[in-house]
């Protein structure tokens, strides 16, 4: 079984929806996927592309998916937020997960990226060991903060 990695193009789109639409439901929030592959289009292909995305293949199936954006650390300077990686359940286990993860690392390290940062769900212990294993260090201490749209729309109006 061969796994081709390749940077993710605008076809590519519906099959993104779809896994970040199973990322969801893995993560019991079924009902918080708001975009759409109109947005992905415009965000990830416009003049100002707002993230990059890696894709796994299989047979020619899209399988897995590694998306991501730079930003700037105050304290490291350049970085990159992995903001998702995702692999289809059916198939889990079968290194797709470790070739994408390992992609944009080395993506990182080409372009002297300083950091590589994500959130990884405190039940996840799969995901946790894995990323212990690569050398990757768990930040006890942080909270994750969100605004979400209606909190970010009343404060805004309130203010």
């Amino acid at each position: 079984m061969e796994i081709l990695l390749r940077e993710g193009k605008k076809s590519d789109m519906p099959s993104v929806l779809e896994l970040i639409k199973e990322l969801a439901t893995f993560e019991n929030e079924e009902d918080a996927v708001e975009v759409s592959v109109e947005e992905l289009l415009r965000d990830g292909f416009g003049e100002r592309p707002s993230f990059k995305v890696f894709i796994g293949e299989i047979e020619g199936k899209i399988v897995g998916m590694a998306l991501f954006y730079e930003r700037y650390s105050t304290w490291k300077g350049k970085s990159i937020h992995l903001e998702d990686l995702i692999v289809s359940d059916a198939y889990r286990g079968r290194g797709v997960g470790k070739a994408l993860y390992t992609k944009v690392m080395e993506y990182a390290h080409q372009r002297n990226i300083k950091r590589v940062s994500w959130e990884v769900l405190d039940w996840n212990q799969v995901a946790i060991d894995f990323y212990e294993s690569t050398g990757a260090h768990i930040v006890e201490g942080w909270q994750v903060v969100h605004m979400n749209e209606a909190s970010l729309n009343k404060f805004v109006s309130n203010t």
